[in-house]
């Protein structure tokens, strides 16, 4: 069982940057990967970026590539995604994830975090 707790969202001006926390609170951390997803009024959830939490290995999409940087801090379970260089497009709510091993879908989901950038 792994809960997950976001923090962090807000509201920001196009061009300016905001920091996610997502705690897990797990048995293991580093039998996780723990995803970063997003979803906006109208629109269906999308991928944003995901962490090994073992190695540390990522994959961002195409969309946030270059703006947005996730990372891990094992030491207090936390996975943050570091959002810099926003756009009135990336306004959605933001949703920690996680899968624990073997690894297939994401069974654990956070509530939620709103991320509001305004142009």
């Amino acid at each position: 069982q792994v809960q997950l707790d976001e923090s962090g969202g807000g509201l920001v001006q196009a061009g300016g940057s905001l920091s996610l926390t997502c705690a897990a609170y797990a048995r293991t951390f580093t039998t996780l990967r723990v995803g970063w997803f997003r979803q906006a009024p109208g629109k269906e959830r999308e991928f944003v970026a995901t962490i090994n939490c073992n190695d540390g290995r990522v994959a961002v999409a195409d969309a946030v590539k270059g703006r947005f940087t996730i990372s891990r801090d094992s030491a207090k379970s936390t996975v943050h995604l570091q959002m810099n260089s926003l756009k009135p497009e990336d306004t959605a709510v933001y949703f920690c994830a996680a899968d624990d091993q073997p690894w297939d879908k994401y069974d654990y989901w956070g509530q939620g975090t709103q991320v509001t950038v305004s142009s």
